[in-house]
């Protein structure tokens, strides 16, 4: 290898290391640190199986039917590798769920990809959802439970984690099945009330009694647990298990100058130069946290029940009409395996979103709907592709447009594409040690 570190310096609060290569001169962010991440990296064991049996245990899901690790799970990379997740009613796990049979069956899909949960640990990471819809604010955490809100998260990641369970397509179920989807109503009470069910059914549970007592201090009864104590063992579980910080971009910034190959090299320069990746991909995660609007193509019945086949994005969050179609930037790692991608999952191949990235108008009006993935359902896919085909819907997301086009030659392109594949950390592969036998609750723990 004749990669050649000129330069390695980490300025004030190890914010950059500077690289120079045997060519251009690039930025590159530090490496990630145990600081970095709530609990140092290492959040106490008795909180850490606590949030391993509530995320794989289904106990929490209206129907008991479905658990966290169903859309998000360790053998598709934290995601289900579907363009648009089946939630609760759905047959299977991952990319081998269906849509259900019979009266069981999910009423439509998720309104949106899942992302995957790769650094969610991170401290960096203070806007969650494609919207951003669950956030860190100067005063607390902004959530959509409002003054419902339940005290002492200790997280955004952990905010976030009460909505799926009140999510009547997530995982809540649908009005009439259970206790649990009959209490969810628009207005007032719509969570406190949901979530001290759910909780009741953990108080319920001797095993889970023990652990909470084990996990929390101010938990010596069952009488004591809260749902605050739900989210934030559940959070502290996620933050520890998709901890991802050795792929070979890791090493190289670390000072392996031996990690990346000649190719991956350039493909970085690309990606931190001309191809101007770095512009909305910046940090040891390859994300500003921030939103943008890249004209994706809209499939699906889209997240919100007042615009069907339409997603606001960002406007949804903030009701302002110049977020319209802005989506958070996802971080880039372990991007080479948690395909497909987009808010909607719409590219199915790395190079797809790729090119649609370089020329996103052209891309979209040439978008091939056979690139999403979804499990066969003759009622919805009738209508999965009608947003893509509206065009007065289309020209909304054309005129929303941030990004200009750059040209890549066809070995420039293979470069980034290479760069991209060097975000990969290996380990995240094999995350079946994350996936117990049984779980608290007695309940199986996959389909």
């Amino acid at each position: 290898m004749k990669h050649i570190l000129s330069r390695l310096s980490l300025l004030t609060g190890g914010a950059l290391v500077l690289l120079m290569s045997s060519a251009n001169a690039v930025e590159l962010p530090a490496p990630a640190q145990n600081s970095d991440f709530y609990f140092d990296g290492a959040p106490p064991a008795p909180l850490v199986e606590l949030g391993k049996n509530l995320f794989f245990d289904k106990i929490m899901s209206g129907n008991k039917n479905i658990s966290c690790a169903t859309c998000h799970n360790p053998l598709a990379a934290g995601a289900d590798g579907l363009s648009l997740s089946v939630g609760e009613g759905g047959v299977g796990v991952a990319n081998y769920r269906s849509t259900g049979e019979g009266d069981s069956a999910i009423p439509s899909r998720i309104g949106r990809h899942a992302p995957h949960l790769f650094n969610l640990g991170a401290k960096e990471f203070e806007r969650l959802n494609w919207n951003g819809i669950h956030s860190k604010v100067d005063n607390g955490l902004l959530l959509p439970s409002g003054p419902e809100t339940p005290p002492n998260l200790n997280n955004v990641l952990a905010g976030q984690s009460l909505f799926p369970i009140v999510n009547i397509n997530e995982m809540a179920g649908q009005v009439g099945e259970n206790e649990i989807a009959n209490k969810i109503r628009p207005g007032d009470g719509r969570f406190a009330s949901v979530w001290d069910l759910l909780v009741a059914r953990l108080a319920e549970t001797p095993e889970y009694v023990n652990l909470f007592k084990a996990a929390f201090d101010d938990v010596n009864s069952a009488d004591d647990i809260r749902i605050q104590h739900y989210a934030n063992a559940i959070s502290a579980f996620q933050g520890f298990a998709f901890r991802s910080t050795n792929s070979a971009f890791d090493q190289y910034i670390r000072g392996d100058t031996d990690a990346l190959t000649d190719k991956q090299v350039r493909g970085m320069e690309l990606f931190y130069g001309a191809a101007n990746c770095s512009s909305c991909h910046s940090g040891v995660f390859q994300t500003d946290h921030q939103f943008h609007a890249i004209a994706m193509p809209q499939i699906g019945p889209g997240a919100e029940a007042g615009t069907p086949l339409e997603d606001r994005g960002r406007a949804e969050a903030t009701t302002a009409a110049a977020d319209f179609a802005k989506f958070r930037t996802p971080s880039l790692r372990n991007v080479w395996i948690t395909k497909p991608y987009g808010h909607d999952g719409a590219y199915n191949s790395l190079k797809g979103i790729v090119q649609h990235h370089l020329d996103p108008i052209t891309s979209l009006e040439n978008y091939n709907t056979r690139q999403a993935v979804l499990p066969k359902n003759d009622e919805f896919d009738q209508v999965d592709f009608d947003g893509y085909n509206d065009l007065v819907l289309r020209q909304k997301i054309i005129d929303a447009n941030e990004l200009e086009p750059i040209t890549l030659t066809k070995s420039e392109l293979s470069d980034l594409l290479e760069f991209l594949r060097a975000l990969t950390d290996w380990n995240a592969l094999d995350m079946t040690w994350m996936i117990p036998e049984s779980v608290a609750s007695g309940l199986p723990v996959e389909d």
